[in-house]
């Protein structure tokens, strides 16, 4: 059912954590499912994601995800990281099961929304950065579930 690298994300997950006065902080949720995500970024004057972390509730795609996207955006640029689509995060994680997909839209929508705290804090404006959902529930299809 999962891919090798699932599963050793799931048991081995990278970057987990919390960073003390993040540059950015973004959290986002899933009502259906009841999984939470919610990332940390350090970025440095250049605009360069130093540091990630993440802490995550939920089942083990999600820690899965949400370990993968740290990985995908560490030591990008913040334009870098607005690319890092759900479909990179599966890419990246050799696929996941059908029912599984919203994970990764967690992902990319955590990613956002830590973007995004990041441009309110410093008042800057990220090319096709757009308000992130903070419930994903909102734009996943319900076929899904």
């Amino acid at each position: 059912m999962y891919s090798e690298k699932v599963m050793d994300h799931f048991n081995h997950p990278r970057n987990v954590g919390e960073i003390e006065n993040a540059s950015g902080v973004g959290t986002v949720g899933n009502a259906k499912c009841g999984d939470i995500m919610r990332m940390y970024f350090d970025i440095d004057e250049q605009g360069v994601i130093q540091d990630v972390k993440f802490k995550t509730f939920g089942c083990g795609a999600a820690v899965a995800t949400s370990s993968m996207a740290t990985e995908l955006v560490k030591g990008k640029t913040v334009q870098e990281a607005l690319k890092v689509t759900n479909q990179a995060v599966m890419e990246a994680l050799d696929g996941l099961p059908p029912v599984k997909v919203h994970c990764s839209l967690l992902a990319e929508e955590a990613i956002h929304a830590a973007l995004w705290d990041y441009a309110k804090k410093n008042n800057l404006v990220i090319e096709g950065l757009e308000k992130p959902v903070n419930d994903i529930a909102e734009i996943v299809e319900e076929e899904e579930y």
